[in-house]
């Protein structure tokens, strides 16, 4: 006879195989009593699996709503990652469709308590666009944390956390939100993943919006204490994390001159280049950042439009070596190129640095 959890998967498969057994069936096929499989339907059930019985004549067992798929044998942190994996990998180009219907099956056979978890991840979650790419790879986020934040997004609940920036950090400044030795107090709203980073989109004591980071967030003991949500629109939460991210969370920033108006800049750039401030009609000033002066050369590259760069020092560096490779590609002369150093590096002097 088999041992009691090899019989309890080998029922649970055979339950699956067709839509209704009775008793004597199940027993013939596992080699056991029909005692035997009442008392293995019991465990199925404890074990969070709905099996559903019928008495009489016709009686027969049969697997209840949410048991369709095999048996899946997740905790709770290994179930929210999972889930949360396949949220954001609807993002993934041709995965969008999979990933969802994946999701869904994922939390048909869920325990209602796993369910609530997870529902409240995807309710409470947002991404950013995956039209632009970072060449450092995201830290790791316990799911734990990320469940007990979408709790207390979807009760309303206020969120108490410690925040510290860690100063080896190479990607992300402190941004708005900084190091704070003081437990912080928030109204939590929307949880945002850009990269494989995840942001918090909260409004403070004085209600004013910031974004944190979730890795560098230390949760303290629940609150358990409601707040009247004022939320932004749903379409405003990624954008906010992208435009506060772009004007002070990356690792080089820059204020670019471009020669054309304001309008014309915002038609060319996602929110995740920048923002664009207005100077007259023909001019703006786009203020970006990235990981590294190129992604940056790259943004004001393609706008297609004549713009001006001052500084940082590595920035107009990083240009002048691009446009003498450039140069060079359609056969100017060297001596050209050198000619033009002395007003290149005069510029770079008179730059904010």
């Amino acid at each position: 006879m088999l041992e009691t959890s090899q019989r309890l998967l080998s029922l649970l498969a055979l339950l699956q195989t067709r839509p209704a057994w009775t008793g004597a069936e199940l027993a013939e096929r596992l080699e056991v009593t029909t005692r035997t499989v009442r008392n293995d339907i019991d465990r199925l059930r404890e074990l969070g699996y709905p099996v559903d019985a019928a008495r009489g004549p016709a009686g027969h067992y049969r697997l209840g709503i949410g048991a369709k798929l095999p048996p899946l044998l997740l905790d709770d942190e290994e179930a929210v990652a999972v889930a949360v994996g396949l949220r954001t990998g609807a993002g993934v180009v041709g995965m969008a469709e999979s990933s969802l219907r994946a999701l869904t099956k994922l939390q048909q056979v869920l325990p209602h308590r796993l369910q609530r978890q997870v529902n409240a991840i995807n309710d409470a979650m947002s991404k950013g666009p995956d039209n632009t790419r970072s060449n450092i790879d995201p830290p790791e986020i316990d799911t734990v944390v990320l469940s007990t934040i979408a709790a207390c997004i979807r009760d309303e609940h206020y969120l108490r956390f410690e925040y510290a920036v860690p100063e080896r950090d190479s990607l992300y400044k402190a941004g708005s939100s900084t190091t704070q030795d003081l437990p912080i107090l928030v109204e939590p709203y929307r949880l945002v993943s850009w990269h494989g980073y995840w942001h918090l989109v909260a409004r403070d004591e004085a209600g004013e919006w910031h974004t944190y980071r979730v890795d560098w967030m230390s949760l303290r003991m629940a609150t358990g204490r409601k707040y009247r949500p004022r939320p932004m629109r749903d379409d405003e939460y990624a954008d906010f994390v992208l435009r506060d991210v772009a004007s002070a969370g990356w690792k080089v920033h820059a204020r670019i001159t471009v020669y054309a108006p304001a309008q014309e800049v915002l038609s060319r750039i996602h929110a995740a280049v920048g923002i664009v401030e207005s100077v007259d009609e023909e001019t703006s000033v786009l203020v970006t950042g990235a990981d590294s002066y190129e992604l940056i050369a790259v943004y004001v590259g393609m706008l297609g439009l004549d713009f001006r760069v001052d500084g940082p020092p590595g920035l107009v560096a990083h240009l002048e070596t691009v446009g003498e490779r450039y140069l060079k590609a359609i056969g100017v002369l060297t001596e050209t190129v050198s000619a033009t150093r002395p007003s290149v590096r005069r510029g770079r002097r008179r730059g904010p640095g």
